[in-house]
């Protein structure tokens, strides 16, 4: 398919072809919501802990007989009932990351390309290059072709003037191809590829 190629002066560029087998899928929820939340979850901590009854700094003696007290047979403070004992089945440090295969990995990226495409919500820029590293410029470059929150996608690398210039300005990404997610994309209201950027993703989606 046929797309218009603009340049950040918002002038017309010429034209791309964009591939029907990774701009021209149906939507599918289910394979969006795997790939999200296989993304998240590979990327949680998993840092939360507490201790257990082994874990806690108090004596092991037997605080109470056996018999004769008139209440519960305990044998030290650790335990979880009393106030400063050990949590019984706390959290422990652990990986959330689970397993998805890479058909469904790749599919879903393509899908979320698709998405975007068919929402009239996916732009192909020709060069996203600038000659100075100046935020105030990009932004008014920005504000003038509407993108107030949005994914920008380049070839094998970003421009270091361009990604400097866009570093500070909220809601706006700027990824290299091989960096091209599912989560970024979709949270995103706009998708901006390069020419670059098409050829990159052709290639790895193909």
């Amino acid at each position: 398919m046929k797309v218009d190629v603009i340049t950040l002066d918002a002038g017309a560029a010429g034209s791309a072809d964009l591939d029907d087998a990774i701009y021209g899928l149906p939507a599918r929820q289910d394979l969006l919501q795997r790939a999200v939340r296989w993304q998240l979850a590979k990327r949680q901590a998993g840092t939360h802990k507490t201790k257990g009854r082994s874990e806690i700094a108090l004596t092991g003696k037997k605080f109470v007989k056996q018999k004769g007290s008139g209440g519960a047979r305990h044998g030290d403070r650790k335990a979880p009932q009393f106030r400063g004992g050990g949590k019984a089945f706390g959290p422990v440090v652990r990986s959330h990351e689970h397993d998805l295969p890479k058909k469904v990995r790749k599919l879903a990226l393509k899908t979320a390309l698709s998405v975007k495409h068919a929402e009239g919500k996916l732009v192909v820029l020709d060069h996203a290059t600038l000659s100075d590293a100046k935020t105030k410029a990009l932004v008014a470059t920005l504000a003038k072709l509407g993108w107030s929150n949005a994914l920008i996608i380049d070839g094998d690398a970003v421009e270091q003037n361009f990604a400097r210039a866009a570093a500070n300005i909220p809601h706006i990404d700027v990824l290299p191809s091989q960096g091209a997610n599912v989560y970024d994309i979709l949270r995103h209201h706009t998708l901006v590829l390069t020419k670059a950027a098409v050829e990159k993703l052709g290639e790895r989606l193909k």
